[in-house]
């Protein structure tokens, strides 16, 4: 178990000690996408859903699904957030929302699962606002894009 390092000498669940790490900068930039069809897209587009403007919600839940990560992924340090910031590209060629969110602190441990956490939730929210007029929407590709900050160092997805 000694690799694990959310596992304790007895192999029970624990949450990391971050106790003696360095307090540093931290950024991470997590993406995904949301794909619907042409019907949808140019709803979302428009801000013609009936349940209202799709993207400024799931901007508000991400950045919602960011501050809570702490309190949804059971090993995560809840993490006073510095800054959240979620950029939508609309893809008329893939009729895809794509989802990009930054997350920075200052403080003894990452913010990838804040990151990753709030393009989910983002992604989540664009399916909820639009399963009333398409039910076979598909999320896909949510993955760390960046992250900086630490003893680890920076990592830079190679695409």
């Amino acid at each position: 178990m000694d690799d694990f390092s959310h596992f304790n000498a007895q192999g029970h669940a624990r949450i990391v000690d971050v106790t003696d790490k360095a307090v540093t900068r931290r950024e991470a930039v997590a993406f995904g996408r949301v794909l619907v069809n042409e019907n949808t897209f140019r709803l979302i587009q428009t801000g013609g859903m009936k349940k209202g403007d799709v993207l400024t919600t799931a901007q508000i839940a991400g950045i919602m699904g960011a501050k809570r990560t702490g309190d949804i992924i059971p090993m995560c340090h809840p993490i006073p957030l510095t800054s959240v910031d979620i950029e939508f590209n609309l893809d008329e060629e893939r009729f895809a929302v794509e989802i990009t969110a930054s997350a920075k602190c200052t403080g003894a441990t990452g913010v990838e699962m804040e990151a990753l956490t709030a393009v989910s939730v983002a992604a989540l929210t664009v399916y909820d606002m639009c399963k009333a007029v398409q039910r076979d929407i598909v999320i896909e590709n949510v993955c760390l894009l960046k992250k900086s900050g630490g003893k680890s160092g920076t990592f830079e997805r190679e695409v």
